[in-house]
């Protein structure tokens, strides 16, 4: 199980975005992209079979995991995630949980 997955909170503890607070929108392998953080400009030609129009397009690139951190609303602060193993009616089930207040992460 992943500690962080798509639509977590996240901010931003290392980098020129540091203290920028986002949701995950992709996980590529150690990589995330944050909404509205790491954003650059790029040149896009354009594609009329698709519809896309040509000009400088703003997107967001990824971020390596290292340099984001879940987002805890009760504290307001960074945070880490723990991962609890339970026994319900024999299956094992996971569940993750922010270290500092042993709360559920997104519940």
């Amino acid at each position: 199980m992943k500690k962080i997955k798509t639509g977590d909170q996240v901010i931003v503890i290392a980098g020129k975005d540091k203290g920028k607070k986002g949701q995950v929108v992709r996980l590529l392998g150690d990589k995330v992209v944050v909404e509205g953080v790491n954003q650059v400009k790029r040149h896009q030609k354009p594609n009329p079979m698709r519809g896309i129009e040509g000009g400088v397009v703003t997107k967001s690139m990824p971020l390596d995991i290292s340099n984001i951190a879940i987002f805890n609303p009760e504290t307001q602060k960074a945070d880490r995630v723990g991962i609890k193993v339970e026994v319900v009616d024999g299956k094992a089930v996971r569940s993750r949980f922010f270290k500092s207040t042993g709360a559920a992460v997104g519940a």
